[in-house]
């Protein structure tokens, strides 16, 4: 009989013992998938909310809270604390290529909170790209229709023509946006002025998206605007920085949670692999006794390791992939994750992601094996007499 035929009959020689110690290594690669996956897919998220914002610069009022910078990213209901004038002085200023106003406000639909975005018609389309699915855009600062983003006309089946309440006044739908993977899907936009006007903001904007001519030289022009007002600038990569800041906490410990998960199913596959040697004594010192060498036994126990890690590592995948699919609308309701608009936790299937889980699994089992192999190794042909 070849080592490898030997290995298969003793894996499965107690099956009881077999399927407990998969589980181990399967919920353990399970929560390892699950778990450091939606701490990356939050780090995409707000990494892809950033791009899209289409700012070199962002121009806040001097707000004392640690979380504005996340609100903003998240298109949130922001204070009104920067005047208008403010956005015209740092337009003119050299080296700017657009100052892009946002009044961003909280509001309802069918009672529903929803965010209400105040902006400049003509300059915000050409800013950020934007295509009407449905209907036509806004035409000017005194346009008292509104356009809804593509998410929130299918979540609520809305449609060109229907009437929205705002502070007591009506706003017929005039467009709907097409569809862009983005807080735009799920929010409704209106004219600044008339949304100043509804909401009683006097002439005061949320924040500023600042584009320049030549990025290389964004520390000049954050001095710029700091000098042409009292308000707090920061460069878009500064932005990032500061919410993905505040995300380490969550990554830290989800790192934490799946490193005890991968720790005890490691000692899981230890302690299965010792009973085995304590079962087999007699096999073992047989072994030797006939010529096999120590080597042989070693290579025995470390294959056995490395197979419940190859089986963990696939059935592993298999259960993340699933429970993360089956926990992402939970998990996204949650207030901590949800104030990062609509963030998607859950895992994508991806050839990379497998082959990394099949390795760290294999590599834990192999260097939990190791022990007990090494155990194995050093029985001598006495042990057969003493066990027989």
């Amino acid at each position: 009989m070849n080592i490898f035929k030997l290995v298969s009959k003793n894996l499965f020689r107690r099956k009881g013992r077999f399927i407990f110690t998969l589980l181990g290594i399967t919920i353990g690669m399970a929560a390892f998938v699950a778990l450091l996956s939606m701490g990356n897919n939050l780090r995409s998220e707000v990494t892809q909310q950033a791009d899209d914002l289409g700012a070199d610069i962002i121009v806040m009022g001097r707000v004392d809270c640690p979380f504005i910078n996340r609100s903003i990213l998240a298109g949130e209901h922001l204070p009104e604390s920067i005047p208008m004038e403010i956005v015209g002085q740092i337009a003119d200023l050299e080296g700017i290529t657009a100052a892009i106003p946002y009044l961003t406000l909280g509001a309802s639909v069918q009672e529903t909170p929803i965010t209400l975005v105040g902006i400049m018609p003509e300059e915000m389309k050409a800013h950020r790209g934007w295509v009407i699915e449905e209907g036509k855009f806004l035409e000017d600062d005194n346009d008292l229709s509104v356009v809804v983003g593509f998410g929130l006309a299918a979540s609520f089946e809305l449609e060109v023509g229907d009437i929205l309440t705002f502070r007591g006044e009506d706003f017929p739908i005039a467009g709907v946006l097409q569809e862009t993977d983005s807080n735009d899907d799920i929010s409704v936009f209106m004219s600044l002025g008339i949304a100043q006007a509804t909401f009683g903001l006097d002439n005061y904007v949320s924040f500023i998206a600042v584009t320049v001519d030549d990025i290389t030289n964004t520390e000049r022009y954050v001095a710029a605007i700091r000098d042409v007002a009292n308000v707090s600038v920061s460069s878009n990569e500064e932005l990032l920085n500061s919410v993905l800041l505040i995300l380490g906490s969550l990554d830290i410990t989800l790192q934490l949670i799946a490193s005890v998960s991968l720790i005890a199913a490691a000692f899981g596959i230890i302690n299965t692999m010792m009973t085995a040697i304590h079962e087999r004594r007699r096999e073992i010192g047989i072994m030797r006794a006939m010529g096999g060498k120590s080597y042989a036994i070693f290579s025995m126990f470390i294959l056995e390791s490395g197979l419940y890690g190859i089986l963990g590592g696939l059935f592993g995948f298999a259960v993340g992939f699933i429970v993360s699919r089956l926990a992402a609308p939970l998990i996204e309701q949650n207030e901590f994750v949800a104030v990062l608009g609509n963030p998607d936790t859950a895992v994508t299937f991806s050839g990379g992601l497998l082959f990394v889980v099949i390795g760290l699994s294999v590599l834990i089992s192999t260097i939990s094996g190791l022990y007990p192999a090494w155990r194995a190794s050093k029985l001598t042909p006495m042990e057969a007499i003493r066990n027989v």
